[in-house]
């Protein structure tokens, strides 16, 4: 069987608040895509890790991934760290499919509803 599996990729921070937008968000995705287990995984500071969310996930028999940097912009972490852990990744798990797509923020749609929300402010009370 080849089960799906959805990793929102974020970068972590110390406040365990930070992460709550992140968890809504995992929540909202597996409510829409009920038969793709959806995971958070963080690049530092917090945990799980994407090299431990990946392995309970082959763990798990999922061999098809598909990593969602939750990035606004294509910086460092985006760019450099996280094609280095994909690659190590594909070389510990060569039976798995592992793609990533583009940061977030740099989606066409994301982006507009981020200004869609901006220009709203205008409107919305003090």
């Amino acid at each position: 069987m080849n089960q799906r599996a959805l990793v929102l990729f974020a970068h972590g921070a110390r406040s365990a608040s930070w992460a709550a937008p992140f968890e809504r968000l995992r929540g909202l995705t597996q409510a829409r895509e009920p038969e793709v287990r959806v995971e958070l995984a963080y690049l530092e500071l917090m945990t799980p890790r994407l090299p431990d969310v990946v392995s309970a996930l082959v763990a798990a028999s999922i061999s098809d991934i598909t990593v969602v940097p939750v990035f606004l912009g294509q910086g460092g972490h985006v760019l450099r760290d996280l094609p280095l852990m994909i690659d190590e990744l594909r070389i510990a798990y060569p039976q798995i499919a592992i793609k990533v797509v583009e940061a977030a923020g740099e989606n066409a749609a994301v982006l507009k509803a981020l200004s869609d929300y901006c220009v709203g402010a205008l409107s919305s009370p003090h």
